[in-house]
């Protein structure tokens, strides 16, 4: 288990070290620091992520900008992805987005995704055949009131560290 994982763990149960691993998280991706992306659901099989309605995330007529909506959805899956699986023995690579905005957010926004115990072990068998699985999740964001605001389609890549030709 990596620090990143012992942490979420423990953040299920400590008001402390939910702080410790929304802070870690900031200083590792510094790009969604002024952003204040928090991870607020600790579950075994998914978490939940909220972005505030601050002036840092709103665009030119005050709403959620929509590259901040991709970055939820794209941060969610791949960090639930990372605490799933061993990011020592597989490398993960964002391969694509699509996104489809249905409404216009004017809150905070939230996302809850995860993945079954059965989809994950699927993906560790294909890895086992294959040098390279990649695979598509879909992401849905909600604000305050419970409107979809939008949908994202995130295509990752999964590798086998020692499949890649660079270095880690």
């Amino acid at each position: 288990m990596n620090k990143l994982q012992l942490y979420y763990r423990k953040g299920r149960d400590s008001p402390f070290f939910r702080w410790l691993f929304n802070r870690i998280l900031w200083h590792t991706v510094p790009f969604n620091h002024p952003h204040k992306l928090k991870v607020t659901g600790f579950e075994e099989e998914a978490l939940m992520v909220e972005a505030p309605y601050s002036k840092a995330n709103r665009n030119h007529v005050k709403g959620i900008h929509a590259c901040l909506l991709a970055t939820l959805c794209e941060y969610t899956v791949g960090l639930s992805l990372m605490l799933r699986i061993d990011p020592k023995q597989y490398r993960l690579l964002l391969k694509s987005i699509r996104m489809t905005y249905h409404y216009q957010a004017r809150s905070k926004v939230h996302i809850r995704w995860g993945i079954s115990e059965e989809e994950l072990e699927k993906i560790i068998e294909g890895l086992k055949i294959e040098n390279a699985l990649t695979k598509t999740f879909v992401a849905k964001v909600y604000d305050e009131s419970g409107n979809h605001i939008c949908t994202g389609e995130i295509e990752w890549q999964l590798k086998a560290w020692n499949k890649v030709a660079t270095p880690a």
